[in-house]
């Protein structure tokens, strides 16, 4: 990778495989090597050489097909081409590679945690094991609804005894850090999760042909499980007692409000107070408006009751808690809909929610002491929706109701505060509310927000996104009728948005999407897509026949306005939706029962492990359509404040946003997290640090100036860098090089003056104007007219340190000059020999600052860093105005070696004067020069540019960009 590609030390290499990559027609046989951040193919053949680097981030579709022109072949879909190979030995096996190693670039666009994920990963290569370990992990957790530290350290075939079948089930056990879980091989038969923390013995049964290699578990609840056929039985009952004997009976104990203080003595007795308030203060919302009555004890009452008996038998015959067993009966029960009274305790049991609230008592309480008293965005947020969560219902139409709600998502926010808060976030939480106390409706939101709807609820709800894309893709599969017609209206995304980011709470009777809920913490997010499509497929005609988008958004409303729970024991909710939508003839009533058997009935083929396949390709569609979006607004931004045009804009975009990215991966001075902020405007997301400000002024500018050229840059980014963060966003990276690009004569001399004012201390005499001659005289060495352009600025500079001298000695009247160069005889710049030109080396040289090798002692260097930035610019624009009028190059004490020894100064009006004299210097500051030539060539060069590669050469190379600033 290094030596073909031109790859650092840290880019993993995960794999290479044999494969043909076709270039038009004729395939190059060659070698496909897939890193963690770049797919690259290298082939030599008949002395011809292919070279192909494509970074991961730039990934728009992956798909493996097999055609006549391109057999059994990948296909790799970038923005703008497209790349075929083929001829894999296993083709299935790199095509699985080629997917995760996408999902991790995917996850870096996303947010700044997967680079630290990658970086966690084995070092100093990852293997294709490695990231099948990861997969797996997500898929164990996904499966048990596990938390996401977990990690699954192995599995194996076993038979579980399910005593209430009398039977021995066939499956798979794992078992990882904090957990042993059961799943059957056939689907719904049996399910189980035991953490460890309730185990209390584990045992060796006695062998037998009948039943081999049985391991015995108890736990503390009382319940037994026996497990048989175990390959490996004395790893399992070994990693148990690990466990068992690391672990004090203690630490798992009770995590009711009154156990906190024994559990945690960091608390003061007055928190501990608090925290028992909050959480018994509106002990279920829901109970303080639901009690029962006389009137109801009726046949709606008497249903729910047996719905409560159904439930305890099954606790009886299948355990309860975590540790129960989860059948096809358990199913059946939730599709009936959860008693009121148990939905909390089962919401929390199926989610997982139970598991991690019970592993970190106190948490909640810790939080909403840190949050206490502090203001942000998110809580700003919050209490601008407080009031619109659920207004219709009771318990959220006074201050009790709201303040609880406002210190759950306020918790929350403070948790993650990479979601903070986000607008549906309240209307879910609201009803969590209503069956769970604070500290478990907290665990719940964790559960949706981190687990169970993935990245639904960040700043660009993505999850959400993905999962339409998802559903489009299911419409046309089940629907294609429908399919067809609903794109040519574009709507199928436009009206389903909601139903997805409210699980239908926000478009559905409370009532009934209460058992949308139900069913979604047990099947998880496959439930609602099942329901969605059964919406469309019950209104299919209607939708048919409906010419344009606002009628077929009617349609549906209408319909899911009347989705009605006839079953249901709570006091009659108006639907606020219903309420604005309804007409003079409302469509008939829908039975939320009979709604959910239809969709079982209809799609219950659907698989969460095909749903997970398709979110892979539609993220990738969704998040580059997202980073195409953000180009284009920040296009449109910068038009009005830059003189590029769309075209330049958005190549320049690209090639900052690149930087960006390598230097995230490749390491630098500052974290991803430093340098990408997605809850700031577009134009301010992507932020390049000093290293990558210099590469791209050094590929772009239009200034070259040589070994000069480090320097100017370090100038010019602190001139840029407004707030010192020393970093640079994209606005402020335009500004600068639209002010070199597009500025007229004046705007572009302007800035090169202001790239050499002096710190808020005084410099030396002659630095800083010394400094200016030296980046002109660098300037010109490229130059076709490079002789008549020196010999211009000696002139020029020659002018000007007489201008200098005249100036302070008409200030100090009083004074007698006292250098030598203050008494010479005038200069005459036309003199044969070019004797303005020798003066001004000579001055150079006298100032220990010879032109391309900049000298800086460390008094001086002690003194200018104890400025980081000249921040004299706005970050608008470079206009004229910025300079006032009185502003000047100063000098400061008299320095040894240098031509002068007493104090002068000059203004930019000098300055702009002096070179107006000299048609040379004229002429190169008013043409116009075209940033498409360097664009080119920065994107011809090699598509990875070697970094730096060890911690000695990135500290070297830290040292010599301070030292490059400090000498500005």
């Amino acid at each position: 990778m290094r030596r073909l590609f031109g790859m650092p030390d840290e880019e993993k290499l995960v794999n290479y495989y044999s494969c043909s990559y076709w270039k038009g027609r004729v395939p190059r046989q060659g070698w496909l090597y897939l890193s963690v951040n770049h797919l690259c193919f290298y082939s030599f053949l008949l002395g011809k050489e292919v070279t192909l680097v494509v970074q991961w981030t730039e990934v728009t579709q992956l798909e493996k097909n097999a055609t006549l022109v391109f057999p059994e072949s990948v296909r790799v879909s970038t923005r703008h081409t497209e790349h075929f190979f083929s001829m894999f030995l296993n083709i299935n096996d790199t095509f699985k590679l080629m997917e995760q190693l996408a999902n991790i670039a995917m996850r870096q666009l996303l947010d700044n945690e997967a680079f630290a994920a990658d970086r966690s990963l084995p070092k100093p290569r990852i293997t294709s094991s490695d990231l099948d370990a990861r997969a797996k992990n997500e898929r164990y957790r996904a499966m048990f609804r596990l938390m996401q530290d977990e990690r699954l350290d192995g599995h194996t075939d076993c038979t579980l005894w399910t005593p209430f079948a009398k039977m021995h089930v066939v499956g798979q056990l794992f078992i990882s850090n904090n957990y042993i879980c059961f799943n059957s091989r056939e689907e719904d038969l049996c399910q189980l999760i035991i953490p460890l923390r309730e185990v209390s013995i584990v045992e060796k049964a006695d062998s037998s042909s009948v039943l081999p290699c049985p391991v015995s578990i108890s736990t503390k609840n009382k319940m037994n499980f026996l497990f048989a056929n175990l390959k490996d039985r004395d790893f399992l009952v070994q990693r148990i007692s690990d466990f068992l004997q690391r672990t004090p009976d203690s630490s798992w104990g009770d995590s009711s409000p009154l156990s906190l203080i024994g559990q945690s003595v960091r608390h003061f007795c007055q928190i501990y107070f608090n925290v028992i308030y909050s959480l018994r203060s509106e002990f279920y919302c829901h109970n303080l408006y639901y009690r029962d009555t006389p009137e109801d004890l009726g046949p709606k009452a008497m249903k729910e009751k047996m719905k409560e008996e159904a439930w305890n038998i099954h606790f009886s015959e299948f355990g309860r808690g975590v540790c129960m067993y989860r059948t096809s009966r358990t199913r059946e029960l939730v599709l009936n809909g959860i008693p009121e009274r148990l939905r909390g305790e089962l919401w929390l049991l199926f989610s997982g929610a139970q598991n991690e609230m019970v592993t970190h008592p106190g948490y909640y309480g810790d939080l909403l002491e840190q949050a206490m008293g502090q203001c942000s965005l998110a809580t700003e947020e919050i209490e601008r929706d407080l009031h619109r969560s659920m207004p219709e219902h009771r318990a959220f139409q006074n201050e009790m109701g709201i303040a609880a709600l406002r210190r759950v998502l306020t918790a929350y926010a403070h948790r993650n505060p990479g979601i903070g808060y986000c607008q549906a976030m309240n209307i879910v939480t609201s009803v969590l509310l209503l069956y769970c106390t604070e500290e478990e409706a907290f665990w719940l939101l964790v559960a949706l927000c981190e687990r169970m709807l993935p990245d639904y609820y960040n700043t660009r709800v993505v999850g959400a996104l993905v999962d339409q894309g998802v559903f489009e893709e299911l419409t046309r599969a089940f629907l294609p009728l429908l399919y067809e017609h609903m794109q040519d209206l574009g709507v199928i995304s436009t009206i389903s948005l909601s139903w997805f980011l409210t699980l239908f709470l926000s478009v559905m009777p409370f009532d009934s999407a209460v058992l949308l809920v139900d069913c979604f913490f047990y099947e998880g997010i496959k439930v609602i897509f099942q329901v969605a499509l059964a919406v469309l497929h019950d209104n299919m005609d209607a939708l048919l026949s409906c010419s344009d988008e606002g009628e077929a958004m009617t349609i549906l409303g209408r319909y899911l306005d009347n989705v009605v729970n006839r079953q249901t024991v709570a006091p009659p909710i108006p639907h606020l939706h219903a309420l604005l939508t309804s007409g003079d003839d409302p469509p008939q009533e829908i039975d939320i029962f009979q709604l959910i058997k239809s969709s079982y009935e209809k799609f219950g083929s659907l698989r969460s492990d095909v749903i997970e396949q398709m979110r892979f390709k539609q993220r990738l569609k969704v998040i580059q359509s997202l980073e195409d979006t953000a180009k284009r607004s920040v296009v449109r931004a910068m038009m009005t404040e830059s003189a590029f045009s769309i075209e330049e804009l958005e190549e320049l975009y690209c090639l900052f946003k690149s930087k960006h990215m390598t230097s995230c991966y490749w390491g630098s001075s500052s974290s991803a997290a430093e340098r990408h902020d997605p809850s700031l405007p577009y134009l301010e997301q992507y932020r390049i640090d000093p290293a990558q400000f210099i590469q791209l002024f050094t590929a772009l500018a239009p200034w070259v100036c040589g070994g000069h050229t480090p320097t100017l840059s370090a100038r010019l980014f602190r001139l840029l860098d407004q707030n010192q963060d020393r970093l640079v966003n994209f606005k402020e990276f335009i500004t600068g090089l639209s002010g070199m690009y597009h500025g007229d004569m004046m705007e572009k001399l302007k800035l090169l003056y202001k790239l050499h004012l002096p710190p808020g201390i005084p410099p030396p005499p002659f630095e800083q104007f010394i400094e200016l001659c030296k980046t002109l005289y660098n300037m010109f060495s490229e130059e076709p007219q490079e002789q008549q352009l020196y010999h211009a600025i000696a002139t020029v500079a020659s002018l000007l340190l007489r201008i200098g001298e005249v100036g302070k000695k008409f200030n100090n009247g009083s004074k007698k000059m006292e250098t030598a160069a203050a008494q010479a005889p005038p200069l005459d710049p036309q003199r044969e020999g070019g004797s303005g030109e020798a003066q001004v080396c000579q001055a150079l040289a006298d100032a220990q600052l010879e032109p391309g090798t900049p000298q800086t002692s460390d008094e001086e260097a002690k003194d200018d860093t104890s400025v980081s930035s000249y921040s004299v610019v706005s970050s608008g624009s470079l206009q004229c105005e910025d300079i006032a009028d009185d502003t000047v190059l100063i000098g400061g004490e008299q320095r040894r070696g240098s031509v002068l020894d007493v104090d002068w100064s000059i203004t930019f009006e000098q300055v702009l004067a002096s070179l107006l004299t000299e048609p040379p210097l004229v002429d190169y500051f008013e043409r116009k020069v075209n940033i498409q030539d360097k664009m080119v060539a920065c994107k011809t060069q090699r598509a990875v540019e070697r970094q730096i590669s060890s911690a000695s050469d990135h500290e070297d190379t830290q040292k010599w960009i301070s030292t490059s600033v400090v000498s500005c």
